[in-house]
């Protein structure tokens, strides 16, 4: 038999199999859709229902929350094992794939889940109590430089965007700094009101009402660029540190084998839902900017946090087992 007769039949299964996938995908949705997320009252949790809201409309089909408590890549693994079909969603932090770098996980989230869409970025505010005689991000290396070991800093717990952020600065800035966890941003903002700590960098929802009132001092915004969210505040790059950034991303993800055609649908009304000013009100008021992107583009935002992280990570010894 000639390569001939083995190339017709599978041409024939291939051509099916893009059929079928087109069939699929005209046919979806015909049911609710679950979107997994983390415990009800928090952050995530209520950005994912203003998501799921603001889709359910033009998939035709209720979204539908689903709570589970835990981290996000144990949260995560109700997704890994569902089944491929564009039913079931899950809604998660950079935690999701910064957590193989971090301890020993039972799946990997890059092989097991495909990215669906970025959906928004919630900058840290480095911050500082107002006892600390420093008014800029080049004062602060300065002073963190003539007193190694003796300034604190608070965060949200080992490996959190609070702790990491924190980590790349003394990395970057070739200062040592003592890392005080805390569980929760209430306690690691508490600790910096009463002195306890000297510094923080903390979400803007946990310290927002208390820059205002002038019980803290702000420095600077982790991001690459200025954030809208707190005009007027420079960047810790354009403040004394050349190339840093550090930020918590949100992002959808599917079980990995969902159809390209499903990921495409549903990234296009996640996308168009993020980009209605409403909706985009709505994420603010939680202290996040709003980002839609492709799934190529989430997937590299990925692999680039990953690298820069990984480094941080590896070279600070920082463990969350």
């Amino acid at each position: 038999m000639t390569p001939r007769h083995f190339f017709l039949p599978t041409s024939a299964f291939l051509l099916g199999c893009v059929i079928a996938a087109g069939v699929i995908a005209q046919q979806y949705p015909a049911k609710p859709i679950r979107l997994v997320t983390s415990a009800a009252g928090g952050g995530n949790d209520f950005m994912a229902r203003i998501l799921a809201q603001a889709i359910s409309g033009p998939l035709g089909q209720q979204v539908v929350i689903e709570n589970r408590g835990g981290s996000s890549i144990i949260i995560g693994e109700v997704v890994v094992n569902a089944a491929p079909d564009g039913y079931t969603m899950l809604f998660a932090s950079s935690s999701l794939w910064l957590a193989p770098l971090l301890q020993k996980t039972a799946y990997d989230p890059l092989r097991e889940l495909a990215p669906v869409s970025l959906v928004d970025r919630g900058p840290n505010l480095l911050v500082v109590h107002p006892s600390l005689p420093v008014r800029s991000v080049k004062e602060l290396i300065a002073l963190a430089k003539a007193r190694p070991g003796e300034l604190n800093y608070s965060s949200t717990g080992i490996g959190t965007s609070t702790h990491l952020a924190a980590e790349l600065f003394k990395s970057m800035a070739g200062v040592k700094l003592v890392h005080i966890p805390y569980k929760g941003s209430g306690q690691s903002t508490g600790a910096l009101l009463s002195g306890e700590v000297q510094l923080s960098f903390a979400t803007a929802t946990s310290v927002g009402p208390h820059l205002r009132a002038g019980r803290l001092k702000p420095l600077a915004v982790t991001t690459a660029e200025p954030t809208p969210l707190l005009p007027g505040l420079t960047t810790v790059a354009a403040a004394g540190l050349p190339g840093y950034e550090a930020a918590s991303t949100d992002g959808v993800f599917v079980p990995a084998k969902t159809p390209a055609a499903i990921i495409e649908r549903l990234n296009q009304e996640i996308v168009r839902a993020i980009n209605r000013p409403d909706v985009k009100e709505k994420f603010q008021s939680t202290g996040v900017e709003m980002i839609g992107s492709t799934p190529e583009q989430f997937a590299a935002a990925i692999r680039s946090e990953m690298s820069r992280m990984g480094k941080v990570i590896k070279d600070a010894g920082i463990r969350a087992d």
